[in-house]
């Protein structure tokens, strides 16, 4: 259920992770390419076409499948094991299967994912991009770099995806015990889940966009000029002041509502689908 809501999200919301991507390394100590997201859009259509801003889909879409997967199982896993008599979840319990669910996510597929997506993007705005396509590019990021290549920004990636999952999930556990009050068995309605989904990823947004920041520096083709996370951050901070850990939001606000909404709407339909087809005990 989870790797089927989250193919078919990504498909939906991809142009707009694109654009925050451009955006963030867009520095500001070089004069800037884009003046702003409607520039950012311009720009890549008219040199590349629509299908420009779809660069990358092909590593996002490989990864966004096992990534909803292993991000809805083990939250699932964890929170079987901590909910009550009752089979209720509380939000510091849901706070914490969410951190677990991030931190798995992150080392298992997001981290390499993210690394050759990121690789991708920056690549298409050298003069002459040199990766012809999604295994090209991985068979030549790890023919220069080895496998350490694609793990570039681990620990942001763990510390991003963590504080991201947990947020969500966090938001979402609380709201539906509201919304629920003393039924555990009230359903929801998708239209209700969506609004839900939609509040929790503009808490997670808000709440970790400058780790998102510092990640997708670390994963650029010049991370190389940072000794490691820490060091990123400080030279973010030093040259570009603190706006710069902001870089971005408004686009990632649009996407992680939309995506979040969408991912626990198909996500909560599937179960209930394959509750009907797939009998277990």
């Amino acid at each position: 259920a989870g790797g089927l809501a989250g193919g078919i999200e990504i498909c939906i919301t991809f142009p707009t992770e694109y654009v925050k991507t451009q955006l963030q390394l867009d520095e500001k100590a070089n004069p800037p390419r884009y003046k702003g997201i409607g520039d950012c859009v311009k720009q890549t259509v008219r040199d590349h076409g629509v299908r420009g801003l779809y660069r990358g889909l092909s590593s996002l879409l490989y990864g966004s499948i096992p990534k909803a997967a292993v991000r809805f199982g083990t939250f699932e896993f964890l929170s079987n094991k901590m909910r009550d008599e009752q089979g209720r979840l509380d939000s510091m319990r849901g706070f914490i299967c969410g951190l677990g669910a991030g931190v798995a996510e992150a080392v298992a597929v997001v981290c390499p994912m993210e690394t050759v997506k990121v690789k991708f993007i920056h690549d298409q705005t050298s003069p002459n991009p040199k990766y012809r396509g999604f295994f090209h590019g991985v068979r030549e990021i790890v023919r220069e770099q080895g496998l350490k290549g694609t793990y570039q920004g681990l620990t942001a990636t763990v510390l991003k995806q963590g504080s991201n999952q947990a947020i969500r999930f966090f938001v979402m556990t609380s709201l539906r015990n509201w919304y629920k009050g003393d039924n555990p068995n009230k359903a929801i309605n998708p239209f209700i889940t969506g609004v839900f989904g939609a509040i929790a990823g503009a808490a997670s947004v808000f709440g970790n966009t400058p780790l998102d920041v510092v990640k997708t520096r670390m994963q650029g083709l010049e991370a190389h000029k940072y000794k490691n996370t820490w060091d990123c951050a400080y030279q973010i901070m030093k040259h570009e002041g603190p706006l710069a850990f902001y870089k971005g939001t408004v686009p990632r606000l649009g996407r992680v509502c939309l995506d979040v909404a969408i991912v626990f709407i198909i996500y909560d339909e599937v179960v209930k689908f394959l509750d009907k087809v797939w009998k277990t005990d």
